[in-house]
């Protein structure tokens, strides 16, 4: 079994948004990569962002610079 570590884990209200914060971040370089969300929380689409907790102000700033929406931004153990 694998060991767990602290994620950043970001959810969105739509699959439509989640498609464009991957789009966007990969298109600017950015970390993470988009996972099923994780069973301690709860989203409207069922997709989540996932990157290393202290990525967080980064790229919150450069979605919220780019318009990009999302739910909830917390720091998991997944």
């Amino acid at each position: 079994m694998r060991e767990k570590r602290p994620a950043l884990v970001i959810t969105f209200a739509t699959t439509t948004a989640a498609m464009a914060a991957e789009r966007f971040s990969l298109a600017q370089g950015l970390p993470g990569r988009l996972i099923p969300v994780p069973r301690e929380i709860t989203a409207g689409c069922g997709l989540a962002w996932k990157a290393p907790p202290e990525e967080k102000e980064r790229l919150l700033l450069a979605w919220e610079a780019g318009g990009l929406r999302w739910q909830e931004a917390v720091i998991l153990c997944c």
